[in-house]
């Protein structure tokens, strides 16, 4: 489950702006999304006599554990160059990472003390983060931001600079798409993804509700008797889900995600189906489908067929457990071979056998990056 971190950043030494978009951007790779960046300071140094710092505060969402998120800051200061000094409390640094919050959890273990015990003390923790999170209470003293800086004894004065770091999301823009599909096997991971970006990018999520249909089970114990009430009833519900979801305008949404495209009835049906049953499902599915909107970007995540029946055996829908890799293959090749000859849709295929996105934000991002190109 995704989770909120508080971090406070500070540098006096060398190029000390660049020194915190750096690890803003490392952060990002490496921890999570970056929800929120305060504006950054100018400060003395606090507890010892040195240059000025520059300060800010964050807050990441993240899936990592927090023993994971504070290696990751350690890992990412030492790539920065910064070399701690054994018992010096306070030096001059090239950067400084700290964990202020880990939403309301109390934690300490030799790696990590959360809340920090000292943030109530230092305004350049406390200002900056009053920016992005004034309300937030922390979980020992029970007191917000915004209280605890009222009453902060610090007398350091804090000067905001004009530059702003930049939020390294801002590097994917999806936002002139106003629908993307995204489709693959089954097990390749689509809603994973779809729910991922629409998290991350301010996108309406569009889910196939395959979850309600009575016929699916019954369909993997009989499929010859339950394959055409089930793929009516599949495109019954598509048609009537994509028509009401994208006639619905949504101001506050900057576009539409959806883990499934409506071509997909033909594909499945051309497997599942008789011939004579295929003929007059095809006739039912064009009168359908040119009224439905098509999507702006097509996305299909090929995905060998060994890694889709791992996805699905760890994913445990009990109805799902005996699917044939004959019939994976078959949904694969139906599919690239509507996507060789699709002249209607902009259309991207990424091979994601070797990834794993879910687990692995590298892998994520490199997807992303995919699509964004």
């Amino acid at each position: 489950m995704a989770k909120y971190v508080y971090i406070s950043i500070g540098s006096n030494k060398g190029d000390k702006f660049q020194n915190l978009q750096s690890a803003v951007n490392r952060m990002f790779d490496r921890v999570g999304t970056v929800e929120n960046i305060s504006k950054v300071y100018t400060s003395p140094a606090f507890g010892f006599e040195s240059d000025p710092f520059l300060n800010a505060c964050l807050i990441v969402k993240t899936e990592l554990e927090s023993d994971e998120v504070m290696q990751s800051l350690l890992d990412i200061e030492t790539e920065l160059g910064r070399t701690r000094t054994e018992g010096a409390s306070y030096e001059a640094r090239i950067i400084d990472l700290d964990v202020i919050f880990i939403e309301d959890e109390i934690i300490n273990t030799e790696l990590l003390n959360v809340p920090h015990p000292e943030m109530q003390k230092r305004k350049f923790v406390l200002l900056p983060f009053n920016d992005i999170a004034s309300k937030f209470e922390h979980p020992i003293l029970k007191q917000s931001v915004n209280s605890l800086l009222e009453v902060c004894e610090d007398t350091s004065v804090l000067t905001p600079i004009p530059q702003k770091l930049v939020n390294p999301i801002t590097r994917f823009n999806f936002s002139h798409q106003n629908f993307i599909a995204i489709e693959g096997n089954i097990g390749a991971g689509k809603t994973s993804l779809a729910t991922k970006m629409s998290e991350d990018f301010n996108a309406k999520l569009v889910l196939e509700r395959f979850a309600d249909n009575p016929f699916l089970p019954k369909f993997y114990e009989d499929a010859p008797r339950y394959a055409f009430p089930l793929e009516m009833s599949f495109l019954a519900d598509r048609y009537q889900q994509i028509s009401d979801d994208l006639s619905q305008l949504d101001l506050f949404k900057d576009f539409i995600v959806s883990d499934y495209d409506v071509f997909k009835s033909l594909i499945f049906s051309r497997i599942t189906l008789q011939e004579d049953e295929f003929k007059l499902y095809r006739k039912l599915f064009y009168i359908m489908y040119k009224e439905i909107a098509k999507p702006d970007l097509y996305i299909y995540l090929y995905q060998n067929t060994e890694r889709l029946q791992q996805n699905i055996k760890k994913r445990g829908r009990d109805y799902e457990q005996h699917i044939q890799d004959d019939y994976l293959n078959k949904i694969n090749l139906g599919y690239l071979e509507f996507l060789k000859n699709q002249t209607e849709l902009k259309v991207k295929i990424i091979d994601i056998s070797d990834m794993d996105f879910v687990a692995n934000r590298a892998d994520y991002l490199a997807v992303l990056e995919q699509i964004n190109a």
